[in-house]
């Protein structure tokens, strides 16, 4: 870093069982390396072949398995080695990798060939990002687990402004305290949250970003036109979901309406 102009772009390969959510944490957490570099994006290869098996493979105490944690965490996921597989076993690991992250973009090779354009200049991390995804929004499939203990994708819309200091304090139950539980009072594990919000008295829209207990709140270039109806999206992924109760959790203490907490969210039942 020392070397100013020597270098265009790094990549950083981790091991096969590595998190890449701690080396994306890096660029928020070390406030002179985020001067130097930003995080692009999070690229996770699958291998046609034997992806199905390393994503319904069990850990013990209830762990994520780490395939899973690197689908959920990727912004590109390239699907390696299709010509070995049949049409049919390569339908159902697209279906399983869709359902646990809803938001990534799948690219599929042969001896791992890409164009580099498609995986390179990403601005996955920025508040560039905040034109593409205005338009990924739209598009996030509604998914269903398809392996037991598995990660999925949910996404709601809530219209209307959020406050600021409001946000915060839901993000952060849900990251940090994790004091968020569905039904069946299990705790709520996000991994990945990305999304649009709306800010009382800002003109431009905000880029949400978070990354396991990390996360970041940036305007994007994008500004709300007078005449269109502000509205919140938001993207998580994580295990053991529930789409109703996060939505109604962010009406009930983000937006503009009267301050009521959810009976979901107890202050006293924190989350292993």
């Amino acid at each position: 870093m020392k070397k100013k102009g020597k270098f265009d772009y790094i990549l950083l390969e981790t091991t096969g069982l590595a998190d890449p959510g701690a080396v994306a944490s890096m660029f928020w957490v070390d406030a002179e390396l985020g001067v130097d570099i930003y995080l692009d994006g999070i690229i996770t290869v699958v291998d046609s072949k034997y992806g199905l098996k390393h994503l319904a493979e069990e850990k013990p105490d209830g762990l994520i398995n780490e395939a899973s944690r690197q689908v959920a965490l990727a912004d590109i996921i390239i699907i390696n080695k299709t010509d070995l597989v049949s049409e049919e076993d390569l339908n159902k690991l697209r279906t399983t990798i869709r359902s646990i992250n809803g938001l990534g973009k799948i690219l599929e090779t042969q001896r791992s060939r890409v164009d580099l354009a498609k995986v390179l200049d990403l601005h996955a991390f920025d508040s560039l990002s905040g034109i593409s995804l205005q338009k990924k929004l739209q598009h996030v499939p509604a998914t269903q687990p398809h392996l037991d203990q598995s990660i999925i994708t949910v996404t709601f819309e809530v219209p209307g402004n959020a406050e600021e200091e409001s946000l915060n304090v839901y993000i952060q139950n849900l990251l940090w305290e994790k004091n968020v539980r569905n039904r069946d009072d299990d705790c709520m594990e996000v991994i990945r949250l990305k999304g649009l919000v709306s800010i009382k008295d800002k003109p431009r829209q905000v880029i949400v970003q978070g990354v396991h207990e990390l996360y970041d709140l940036e305007e994007t270039p994008v500004n709300w036109e007078d005449d269109s109806e502000r509205t919140n999206r938001l993207v998580l992924i994580g295990r053991n979901l529930d789409k109703d109760i996060l939505k109604q959790l962010f009406i009930a203490t983000v937006t503009e309406t009267e301050k009521r907490w959810a009976t979901h969210f107890q202050e006293d039942q924190v989350c292993p």
